[in-house]
């Protein structure tokens, strides 16, 4: 019996929030759709050079950063300087390695 009321006072709060949530009727209010954002980049690499052109065709500012890794141990591996790309344009960002390149990508950042 003590065990019965130990098992029913544990589940009445379970009980009272479900019926709180499926009783009440409202909806949760739609969340809103992001604005598209974001610039578009193509990387090209030549030996031991890279380049990025990113465009940014949305109405808001896209920052971008171009990070490159070199193959050898020894040649330095680079993040490029954050470059603000405005509504409608277009930057190049260009970077190289001694000698052969990794790999290379472009980050975006909130601008």
């Amino acid at each position: 019996m003590a065990a019965a009321a130990v098992v029913a006072g544990l589940l009445a709060p379970v009980a009272v929030s479900a019926a709180g949530r499926v009783g009440s009727g409202a909806a949760a209010p739609a969340a809103k759709a992001p604005e598209p954002s974001g610039s578009e980049c193509r990387t090209s690499v030549a030996g031991s050079r890279v380049v990025a052109y990113c465009h940014n065709p949305y109405p808001t500012t896209d920052v971008v950063q171009l990070h490159t890794e070199c193959a050898r141990w020894w040649d330095v591996d680079a993040d490029g300087k954050p470059v603000a790309v405005r509504p409608g344009a277009t930057v190049r960002l260009e970077d190289r390695c001694w000698k052969e390149v990794g790999s290379a990508w472009v980050s975006h950042h909130d601008g």
